[in-house]
């Protein structure tokens, strides 16, 4: 059992979405309000909630606003959002703050269950268009040579001392350091290269 919350303010079509979620015996409407403030002070009573149809356009606090703030407290709750049109900014905007997909006001029934059922699975009902705003967003994964472009000279030092296979203790020796220095160095080098362990940390320098 699905089970889900609407927020939309259009009356009719808030109607409208109860009577088509009433329609499918895999949904349960918890509730449905006709703004995000009503909402939010109901979320903590809102039991195993997975899917919430959210309008972007709400009087007061926004849809996107909505998201972005209770999101965080219940990850596993999907956000639909809903819009009148392909308001490509807007819905980026709210797929960065949490929202899982969309779907238009103009849907019909089947496209309302069918994106419900997608999205409460795994999925994520969008354009293409949108999509690809998504994807282009990502950063692009850095090379080992961007990565081991961000060491300083001494961390560098370091990381050769490790790949020549010096102990801590030993490389402080070698570079007047103390072991904790040392071992804090190591920490940041790691973390710069996205490693976890000095094995990787070699790889990385000399591009195994």
């Amino acid at each position: 059992m699905i089970r889900i919350a609407i927020v939309e303010d259009d009356y009719e079509l808030r109607k409208f979405m109860e009577e088509t979620i009433g329609t499918c015996s895999d949904f349960s409407l918890l509730e449905s309000f006709s703004n995000a403030e009503d909402f939010r002070r109901a979320f903590t009573r809102l039991k195993d909630l997975n899917v919430v149809v959210m309008d972007i356009n709400l009087p007061g606090i926004s849809g996107i606003q909505c998201i972005e703030e209770l999101k965080p407290r219940n990850p596993k709750i999907q956000y639909l959002v809903c819009t009148i049109f392909e308001d490509s900014i807007n819905l980026f905007n709210a797929l960065c703050a949490g929202a899982t997909g969309y779907i238009l006001k103009s849907a019909g029934e089947e496209e309302i269950i069918h994106a419900i059922k997608e999205i409460n699975s795994g999925g994520s009902p969008m354009s293409p268009q949108i999509a690809r705003m998504v994807v282009s967003s990502f950063p692009q994964k850095k090379t080992d040579a961007d990565l081991l472009s961000q060491l300083t000279k001494r961390e560098r030092e370091i990381l050769e001392l490790l790949a020549a296979g010096y102990q801590y203790k030993e490389i402080g020796d070698r570079l007047s350091l103390s072991t904790e220095t040392v071992r804090t160095y190591i920490r940041d080098i790691y973390s710069k290269l996205h490693v976890h362990r000095r094995a990787d940390a070699v790889n990385k320098l000399f591009d195994r």
